[in-house]
């Protein structure tokens, strides 16, 4: 553990953390925020190789944070312990539990997807909201998907609150970054299906067949698939809505076709 504690709000190490709330500083470093107990410890457990980890005992919710600094320690991140006031000043959480790591990006491509015979992807196109990439993030690797790859993205998949939607699964799951005609083209060339999910569409995500090498396609959640998706796509689908309704919100709706194309694909 290390002797000195940072008190002051106006230490350098406590300033760059709250800048790296933004992503300009976040990219120019090279680095992400990471933040609570569960998230960290999925990290670490994916031997993703935290370069700082600071704690604060008065926020601590439990008893195991502890034998967490230690693992952190011992892959080498190094430790920092801050006071009540200036932990609350660098958390990104209303009510934090005393733990917040940083950790470097990384950059994958489209041939980090894992190979196999029947590959299982979610396509995300242009999702505007942290907390729903998150949530999808954790709703593809629920259901087993290989990958997500996430064309044109409008929010920053480093962005604190997609790590923390995601309860840290973003260091499970593969996550790709591409542009839509280079994501179609790699899709065709594999021979993986490409079904993308759209009120308009005729045919019911239910009574399609989701088995086999796919990819399911998912829209924005103010305008939903673009026209290249929605023209490019093996077939289009749609989710009934009996209400007045005419939409679901973009993560209600990914967990809903997964989980589908789950069924589907155990034989049920």
């Amino acid at each position: 553990m290390p002797v000195e504690k940072i008190t002051s709000l106006q230490n350098p190490r406590v300033k760059q953390l709250v800048k790296l709330r933004d992503r300009r500083p976040r990219d120019e470093a090279g680095v992400f925020l990471v933040e609570g107990y569960r998230q960290i410890r999925r990290a670490l457990e994916k031997n993703i190789a935290l370069t700082e980890l600071y704690f604060s005992p008065d926020w601590f919710l439990g008893e195991n944070e502890l034998a967490l600094i230690a693992q952190a320690e011992a892959a080498g991140a190094q430790t920092f312990e801050l006071a009540k006031d200036a932990f609350a000043k660098v958390a990104y959480r209303e009510r934090p539990d005393g733990l917040l790591a940083v950790a470097p990006q990384w950059r994958r491509t489209l041939n980090d997807v894992p190979s196999g015979p029947a590959p299982f992807l979610l396509v995300v196109e242009a999702i505007e909201k942290p907390g729903n990439l998150g949530t999808i993030l954790r709703s593809a690797d629920a259901a087993g998907c290989d990958a997500v790859i996430v064309c044109d993205p409008v929010t920053d998949v480093f962005n604190p609150n997609v790590v923390r939607a995601s309860t840290g699964v973003l260091f499970s799951v593969p996550v790709i970054i591409a542009d839509s005609e280079a994501v179609h083209a790699w899709l065709r060339a594999r021979g993986i299906r490409a079904v993308a999910t759209t009120p308009a569409a005729t045919a019911l995500y239910s009574d399609t067949d989701l088995r086999g090498p796919l990819a399911i396609v998912m829209g924005s959640e103010q305008y939903g698939l673009s026209e290249f998706w929605l023209q490019q796509a093996d077939a289009t689908v749609r989710i009934p809505m009996a209400g007045q309704a005419d939409s679901l919100n973009v993560a209600m709706a990914t967990i809903i076709t997964l989980f589908e194309a789950v069924r589907q694909r155990a034989g049920r």
